[in-house]
């Protein structure tokens, strides 16, 4: 069934169209029990770490500052839970590396609900003023980023916004927690908006929503404010539809200048669920303690949406929603971009939007065979590169090469090449460890 609001836009070239896997969507967000000890890492967003403001042994109350920011590109840390704090000590993140963390004992008999606020006239407040006071909100971007979002919508000097774009697409396979959030708060999505838009001074917003969410796009049409400000696009079903370049040209028929950010081009694009956050929690003046994260995969007996306290530790929750015994690999976010994870003791932070366990059948290495040059990777890239050359170029570690010749910055990683490639070779994995190598070139430079 069509409905009759819903007007088609153009999609980007190339992509994929992978099994999806969204059985979830039609499941209502439920809230997730605390763990007996959350682990809050010091570090939930790009920019500087947090510092912690709370000591060893100090009771703190939920929605209480724990951590405050380091400058403008840095965001504070608030109480997920009442409890005490137990350390400040380094623990293992899912990057792999240890990362300071304040470990808090919730307090199992206490009610948990936000004793802390701290809300702002708003209604007065505009740039970068409001900007500063979301800071305080401690919102990072949820759709994988997690860039601070109240930096993110101030424009850079001299940059004039026309256009807010909203990524309602969650193309991502498994993931539905932003469809969710669409259906059951769409309240929340446009104040995050109206706030947005105040900040970044673009007169009007568009709120980008692919075509297999037709429950979510009628509730935010429900919810569109009366001035005609806010408008929905729909969009093709396609991956990876959700990526900042591919939306803003399906939307607005905008390319970002190579080098450059949408801002060069009058937009700024934030995460749905990101303003719905926000549309939350600023007017109340609560800080960030919890967000919604898709759990699924083939090893989930009781997959769902959630509600999932911060700190909580991926053994828990895995433990909670009856993780198969057959589960040998989990991974953070969706199964295109996501990260497997090397230890269950890594914590649920701002930026996860997905936990995903898989069984040994379902992610058993498959042999790589020699590139037989079909072009499936060509058709494939949204970003119009040549995976094929820079394989070759990978495999024999000519990364300058890849770089300088063939835009191995352009390139961000969305696995469409990967997912097609017949010979089965890893070419994301391999461009990954490209810019890596670069990256640490450049620094020890």
């Amino acid at each position: 069934m069509r409905l009759p609001f819903l007007n088609r836009v153009p999609t980007f070239d190339h992509g994929i169209h992978p099994v999806y896997h969204k059985e979830t969507g039609s499941l209502p967000i439920r809230r997730f029990p605390y763990a007996p000890r959350l682990f809050v890492p010091l570090s939930q967003h790009i920019g500087k770490p947090a510092i912690a403001a709370v000591r060893v042994g100090q009771e703190v109350l939920r929605g209480e500052i724990i951590a405050t920011p380091d400058g403008f590109l840095s965001l504070p840390i608030h109480a997920p839970a009442t409890g005490v704090v137990e350390a400040i000590s380094p623990i293992a993140s899912d990057t792999g590396k240890m990362e300071m963390a304040i470990t808090i004992r919730v307090y199992e008999a206490d009610g948990q609900e936000v004793k802390i606020r701290n809300p702002h006239e708003l209604e007065c407040l505009r740039g970068k003023a409001l900007a500063m006071v979301m800071q305080e909100v401690g919102v990072a971007g949820k759709g994988g980023a997690v860039f601070p979002t109240h930096a993110k919508l101030v424009p850079p000097s001299g940059a004039v916004i026309d256009t807010l774009l909203v990524n309602g697409a969650e193309c991502e396979p498994f993931l539905t927690c932003d469809h969710r959030i669409m259906l059951e708060r769409a309240h929340d999505v446009m104040t995050g908006v109206k706030y947005a838009r105040r900040v970044c001074g673009a007169p009007r917003a568009i709120i980008g929503v692919e075509d297999n969410k037709l429950d979510a796009i009628a509730a935010l049409e429900a919810a569109l404010p009366a001035d005609g400000t806010v408008s929905i696009k729909v969009l093709e079903t396609k991956y990876p539809q959700g990526a900042a370049e591919t939306m803003t040209y399906a939307i607005l028929g905008r390319e970002v200048p190579v080098g450059k950010r949408s801002s060069a081009i009058g937009v700024i694009m934030n995460n749905v669920m990101t303003l719905a956050y926000m549309g939350k929690l600023l007017p109340l003046g609560e800080g960030m303690t919890e967000r919604v994260i898709t759990v699924a995969g083939p090893a989930v007996a009781r997959p769902g949406n959630y509600i999932v306290p911060l700190g909580t530790p991926l053994r828990f929750l895995l433990e909670w929603v009856g993780a198969r015994s057959n589960a040998s690999e989990v991974i953070l976010g969706g199964p295109m971009m996501g990260a497997a994870v090397s230890s269950l003791d890594v914590p649920i932070t701002k930026g996860v939007c997905g936990v995903l366990a898989f069984g040994k059948s379902e992610v058993e290495p498959q042999r790589s065979y020699p590139c037989i040059h079909c072009g499936e990777c060509l058709s494939a890239c949204p970003k119009k590169l040549n995976p094929t050359q820079m394989g070759l170029l990978a495999a024999k570690r000519e990364f300058e090469m890849m770089a300088d010749r063939f835009s191995l910055g352009e390139c961000f990683e969305c696995g469409c090449c990967s997912y097609v490639c017949p010979s089965h070779i890893p070419l994301v994995q391999q461009f990954r460890i490209a810019k890596s190598f670069l990256k640490d070139k450049a620094r020890s430079a």
